[in-house]
């Protein structure tokens, strides 16, 4: 069965800041959706394995004879060999593949195949923030090059350095840890994403990368009309956390760089438990960098609900508590964070509205798999979670 769905990108002039739902992508053996809320896969048992084998047969979307030959022109000796590849299957809403020549390794990036809105997925956008990032204190690929000649592959993509590590996404996974390692790793995320909100975006050419001035505001509206656009069923306290959520509008910080999708699952951890890349800059822009802190505590918390189809760290021996990660990040980057429970609200109230369009779409009998007929079940959950936080705080 092959499933079809609109691509919908809400993004302001300058890049993206909210919600970017997919089509289905075709991977070998099998079919799934992604719905990406600042690149989350819901649910998360939809997850494929991480890699294929690496093969000398062209994967979809990337013609490795004419990517052989593009290299050799703009990076002469780079490449010494045939070039194999693998899809890294799950890579979120872009395609990512690991191609090597026999005795190097690099990360390729494109499009989704047959998407249609080019601002939705900008590869010369992340090439530019991970190339502007590279010299600094945050980790992030050493990038190789960009090449927006769609006659190559398809499409615009880009080239980066290969990094060995591992992205955690659940609580199982992080169990073979142990609790003082699952700590270590929880608490270096924290102090990556301090590094991150501490580079001068002017001074690294980010000067003009978002639109920071009303961020906040124009997030909160965005997501109302998102919910406003998937409303089939009365859900008791929405209207009411965003409603609060508006007239409690905090005032923005210093902007930054915002990486728009801060979580575990989204860097790669070393075996020595730093982490050694933040990976899918692609709802990265300027902001307000306390949007990366509370959606951080959001996947951070527990949802305590047992088997739930949208999964946290939260469960695993030695994970630092929400307000453990806040005090680490406000005692190491100076910035108040008093009004964390804003913040972490609002990641609920996103979640919240994300998961009732994918329960929308479920009853249009537009999903297939399985867990999708409990998603509607959990948009309460959430809810409750988003008014209780900002009640708390």
């Amino acid at each position: 069965m092959r499933l079809n769905a609109r691509l919908r990108t809400e993004q302001g002039a300058s890049g993206p800041e909210g919600f970017r739902r997919t089509s289905v992508r075709r991977v070998p053996g099998a079919y799934w959706t992604a719905y990406r809320l600042v690149g989350m896969m819901v649910p998360t048992v939809f997850h494929p394995p991480e890699v294929c084998t690496m093969s000398s047969v062209h994967p979809p979307g990337l013609d490795l004879d004419r990517l052989r030959g593009h290299l050799d022109r703009e990076r002469p000796g780079l490449v010494s060999g045939p070039l194999e590849a693998r899809l890294i299957e799950g890579g979120r809403s872009n395609l990512t593949y690991v191609v090597t020549d026999g005795t190097g390794r690099w990360v390729v990036r494109r499009p989704p195949l047959g998407h249609v809105l080019a601002t939705a997925h900008d590869m010369k956008r992340e090439h530019r923030v991970i190339s502007a990032l590279h010299p600094t204190a945050v980790p992030v690929p050493e990038p190789v090059l960009l090449c927006e000649d769609a006659s190559v592959t398809g499409s615009p993509f880009y080239v980066m350095e290969y990094v060995e590590g591992t992205p955690y996404r659940t609580a199982e996974q992080l169990a073979p840890l142990g609790a003082a390692r699952t700590r270590e790793a929880a608490l270096g995320l924290v102090d990556t994403l301090v590094a991150l909100h501490a580079v001068d975006p002017e001074s690294v050419g980010l000067g003009d990368f978002g639109r920071p001035e009303g961020f906040l505001d124009r997030q909160l509206r965005r997501w109302g009309k998102q919910l406003n656009a998937s409303r089939n069923r009365e859900l008791p306290g929405i209207d009411e956390l965003h409603a609060a959520l508006g007239r409690a509008l905090p005032v923005s910080p210093a902007p930054t760089v915002v990486h728009g999708d801060y979580r575990l699952d989204n860097v790669l951890i070393g075996s020595d438990d730093r982490i050694k890349a933040v990976l899918d800059w692609e709802m990265s822009t300027l902001g307000d960098p306390l949007t990366d802190l509370g959606l951080l505590v959001m996947y951070s918390s527990d949802l305590g609900l047992a088997e739930s189809p949208v999964s946290t760290t939260s469960g695993a021996a030695g994970h630092p508590s929400p307000a453990e990660l806040t005090e680490r990040y406000a005692a190491r980057s100076g910035r108040d964070t008093s009004a964390i429970s804003w913040y972490t609200a609002f990641a609920w109230f996103k979640l919240a509205v994300i998961l009732e369009g994918i329960h929308y779409r479920y009853t249009l009998g537009r999903t297939v798999g399985a867990g999708f007929d409990r998603i509607g079940d959990l948009v309460p959950v959430f809810i409750e979670h988003g008014l209780t936080t900002l009640q708390e705080g």
